[in-house]
């Protein structure tokens, strides 16, 4: 770990970010940058690092100190990481924060400490509700949204019968959860898999023998890519609607490609959505990484700017754990965000909205279109249980 960060405050400082001798801001950031989801925390990397390279390696003016962090997809790992981040590193924020099982092992020292924390890859359903903390917020969604959006087109779209597919983790249990509480047809079968997990061959049969009206599935990174492949080759692509969420996205398409054709995905964000932050960010992303950005590089880069308000808000008090929280929390109403319409709900939670999208065949490479906004400024159904005002 010691090489590896000597290199990156080489990289970093090649960059135009400051080492640690002259910085005043530091960020921890930290995610699956290891496995099977790798892509999933390395886009958030890259989202935030592209926001911190075009503010000339500043923050609210200030330089910056980046500490980077792998936590391997593991609870205890995460837990470690924060630690190291709040006692050793002393830093002013965490962003990123992993997947929903790692942050909520996380919460604990998170809240303790009063360390400012934006989570870019997780809105878990305690967190939104009476675990909520006044420091710690998620720039990326309350798990539950997207699902919903989904549930709410499907329904609207009068499909009777789904088959549910999900990994079994906070984040599965909470897409799920979400999907019904919009979808009010008759659900055939509820499946949790692995995290991880790689070969669906025994669900995939156990699917096509339901015989479903359609299917609806959450599986990020790797694990995206093996599902729809895997659909694809039993040829249940072209006989079952497909409906996904965190499957189909920025970083499967690119081992997809026509696979994924014809898949309707639910997310608050993706690169059909026309504003003008979006095409900057999509072009900037685009020209420094060699490849199209997904919802995580978004949510990264949203963070980043974000935290560039609140810095500049907190002014000489960023330092100040309370003011730099209630900076970001003003922040929120304030900056411009690439996904359209954002917020923070009471609760630290986006208010957004959740759009549609297809991927749809057009010439030598398949296109993601906007089919339509399902839930447009939407809040989470858990803030009523959270006691912040």
């Amino acid at each position: 770990m010691h090489n590896n960060y000597k290199i990156l405050c080489a990289a970093l400082l090649i960059a135009g970010v400051t080492t640690q001798a002259s910085a005043q801001v530091r960020i921890g950031l930290s995610g699956p940058l290891s496995g099977p989801v790798a892509v999933v925390g390395q886009d958030q990397v890259d989202g935030f690092m592209l926001a911190l390279e075009q503010g000339g390696g500043k923050l609210g003016g200030q330089a910056v100190t980046i500490f980077k962090e792998d936590d391997q997809l593991k609870p205890e790992v995460g837990n470690q990481v924060v630690r190291k981040f709040i006692e050793k590193d002393k830093v002013h924020a965490i962003v990123g924060l992993g997947f929903s099982n790692v942050l909520m092992a996380t919460l604990k020292p998170l809240v303790d400490s009063g360390t400012v924390a934006l989570a870019t890859n997780a809105g878990p359903s305690p967190l939104a509700g009476a675990a909520c903390a006044p420091n710690v917020f998620s720039v990326a969604w309350q798990n539950d949204g997207a699902a919903e959006s989904m549930g709410k087109y499907m329904q609207e779209k009068g499909i009777k019968r789904v088959y549910l597919m999900a990994p079994n983790y906070q984040a599965g249990k909470d897409m799920l959860i979400g999907f019904k509480r919009f979808f009010k047809g008759e659900i055939v079968d509820e499946v949790y898999t692995q995290v991880g997990q790689s070969d669906y061959s025994a669900e995939i049969s156990q699917l096509q023998a339901a015989k479903p009206d359609a299917v609806f599935a959450f599986y990020p990174g790797g694990m995206g890519v093996n599902y729809i492949r895997q659909l694809s080759q039993a040829g249940l692509l072209k006989s079952i609607p497909n409906y996904s969420v965190f499957t189909v996205d920025g970083t499967t398409m690119p081992a997809l490609r026509d696979a994924a054709t014809g898949t309707i995905s639910g997310a608050m964000w993706d690169i059909a959505i026309d504003n003008p932050e979006n095409k900057q960010f999509i072009e900037a992303f685009r020209a420094k990484y060699k490849r199209l950005p997904s919802e995580y590089a978004a949510t990264a880069y949203d963070a980043a700017r974000l935290l560039d308000v609140a810095i500049r808000r907190a002014g000489a008090n960023y330092a100040d754990k309370k003011a730099l929280a209630a900076a970001v929390k003003s922040a929120g109403q304030e900056f411009k965000s690439v996904r359209g319409p954002f917020r923070f709900n009471k609760n630290n939670m986006p208010i957004q909205n959740y759009y549609a999208f297809q991927v749809a065949s057009a010439g030598p490479a398949p296109v993601i279109k906007l089919l339509g906004t399902p839930l447009a400024n939407h809040s989470d159904a858990y803030q009523a249980k959270c006691s912040m005002p």
